[in-house]
């Protein structure tokens, strides 16, 4: 297979550009230094010969959804989002210097990382589930490292809603070793369940240091024979001394070949896991979820619409107390700012009064200064 150029790096006003960090299919990555705030970046830019109206129609989608999410702390930043001077559309992104796939292929990884990975991956998918949405594209090559050593979980490229319209075009989205059955088998485009087989398999890779159902014969690893195996869902151990059996049990259950045998939610994964680090004498993640009212409160995520953005349209009923009381306050300090209402004048009983109380005192001091002079007081 041929592996594509990286285009040539946008010229990005208030950034400097410092080199490549990789190509995709669609996208190029760099890294730049933002002059304010001082800080290096990562910026994925569309390639020019790719911005067609579905392009930028997941672009947008990709911006909304890691810039609604990424409020989790096991979730990639998101910074910024819009369109480079020659046409491609970027987004700005906080930079993680390395990846799980990049440290699973030096060697399996320690339990207890995997372990603290797979609860911190399972509460971000969860926020994400409760929010509406499905990755679709859990591996570890999208599970990134921070510069602080933390995983985050990256690229919503693919992304889609948990309930899709009725209308909506399907598009399966697949890396074979770390796609569900029913996935490979074009069942389904998504669902909780498929993530949850997603993930297991993920962390079962960084356990083992090769993916499920991979064989150490190459050519029995091509595309069509991988598939075969994952279909057929045979869960093989581990094999490694310091895995316990439990790990091996939650995985195994994760990688079932009937969706409803799996982890109803990521929450009830996430909760296995801990279970196996409380077991393994290993202090349990917190498991950081979104509330669902926090899920809820933001309008969904638009699938649909391509269309450059344009002005911000508000949600509130200008009918409603709310755009009332705005109306009101911005009304008042229009008239503040532009000297329509003058202060309010006072009385004129109460100057007066005002008036001979301050005259009162002064003659009083004065009275008090005399007597001292003329050697009465």
């Amino acid at each position: 297979m041929v592996r594509r150029q990286g285009a040539a790096p946008p010229i990005l006003p208030g950034y400097t550009y410092i080199r490549p960090l990789g190509s995709g299919g669609f996208a190029d990555v760099y890294l730049f230094e933002q002059d304010m705030p001082r800080r290096v970046v990562a910026v994925k830019v569309l390639v020019d010969d790719a911005v067609n109206p579905e392009v930028i129609r997941t672009f947008n989608a990709e911006a909304d959804i890691m810039a609604r999410l990424s409020a989790h702390a096991s979730i990639v930043t998101i910074y910024q989002a819009s369109i480079s001077a020659d046409g491609r559309p970027y987004f700005v992104m906080e930079y993680c210097p390395e990846t799980m796939s990049a440290k699973y292929k030096k060697g399996p990884l320690p339990v207890a990382e995997v372990l603290d990975t797979g609860v911190r991956m399972a509460a971000a998918l969860e926020t994400a589930h409760r929010s509406g949405l499905l990755h679709r594209d859990i591996k570890p090559s999208n599970i990134l490292i921070t510069s602080l050593g933390t995983p985050v979980l990256a690229d919503f490229g693919v992304a889609a809603a948990l309930e899709p319209l009725d209308d909506s075009e399907e598009v399966f989205a697949m890396s074979v070793p770390w796609s569900a059955p029913e996935v490979l088998e074009q069942q389904v485009t998504g669902s909780v369940a498929s993530e949850v087989w997603s993930l297991g398999a993920t962390l079962y890779t960084l356990l083992a240091g090769h993916s499920p159902f991979e064989s150490t014969d190459r050519e029995k690893n091509r595309r069509d024979v991988l598939t075969e195996r994952v279909v057929k869902a045979k869960y093989t151990p581990i094999g490694r001394p310091d895995v316990p059996q439990r790990v091996d049990d939650i995985l195994a259950r994760s990688m079932s070949k009937v969706p409803a045998a799996r982890q109803e939610s990521m929450y009830a994964f996430a909760e296995e896991l801990r279970w196996a680090q409380y077991e393994a004498g290993l202090p349990p993640t917190t498991l950081e979820v979104a509330a669902t009212e926090w899920a809820s409160a933001a309008a969904p995520v638009d699938f649909a619409s391509s269309a450059p953005r344009g002005p911000v349209i508000s949600t509130v009923n200008k009918d409603s107390r709310r755009a009332a009381r705005a109306a009101q306050a911005y009304t008042s300090r229009r008239q503040d700012d532009d000297g329509v209402l003058p202060p309010k004048a006072q009385a004129p009983w109460k100057t007066a009064v005002i008036g001979g109380l301050v005259g009162a005192g002064v003659l009083a001091v004065v009275g008090v200064i005399v007597l001292f002079a003329s050697g009465v007081l």
